[in-house]
């Protein structure tokens, strides 16, 4: 049984991760409207990826005993004023859900939590990984500038990612 602090905690993450699918569809969007496919599908793989995470709380909540409280999804943007610019919130929302889930980790060792806090540490592993990858393609795009080819050149390599399957 975990504590009522630490259920309001995880159903806000819950809800947190399934705001981070719905900004990442939505910055698939952008990039759709703009001709970047690559990107596009890279976002759209980005926000499943964001679904999954939430369906792990999701699951943890109910194996735990506790009830699952979804709460209303806040409008993500629509638009940024470039790619660059939207990888760069990409990555600003990356940290912020690092941050998240290292004052959940720390709320969960406080409370002596030890299967919440078990639990957790797939994610921490996770936001490292995260926080990473989308700075190393904010880095790229320093990197290309302002070069068209090499924004194409981008665009192409980001559509190949695939789904890694989630452990």
């Amino acid at each position: 049984m975990i504590s009522d602090k630490m259920k309001v905690a995880l159903n806000e993450q819950l809800n947190a991760e399934l705001y981070s699918s719905y900004i990442y569809l939505s910055m698939s969007a952008y990039f759709d409207d703009i001709n970047l496919k690559g990107m596009a599908a890279w976002m759209k793989m980005q926000s499943t990826e964001e679904y999954a995470h939430a369906m792990k709380f999701f699951d943890f909540i109910i194996r735990v005993g506790e009830r699952v409280n979804l709460k209303q999804i806040d409008n993500p943007p629509a638009s940024w004023d470039s790619p660059q610019a939207a990888f760069e919130s990409a990555l600003k929302h990356e940290k912020s859900i690092t941050k998240r889930i290292n004052d959940l980790t720390d709320l969960a060792i406080s409370e002596k939590d030890h299967a919440t806090n078990t639990f957790l540490h797939w994610f921490v592993d996770e936001q490292v990984e995260e926080e990473s990858t989308v700075a190393d393609i904010v880095e790229n795009f320093k990197l290309i500038a302002d070069s068209k080819g090499g924004l194409f050149m981008l665009d192409k390599e980001l559509g190949k990612r695939t789904i890694m399957p989630q452990q």
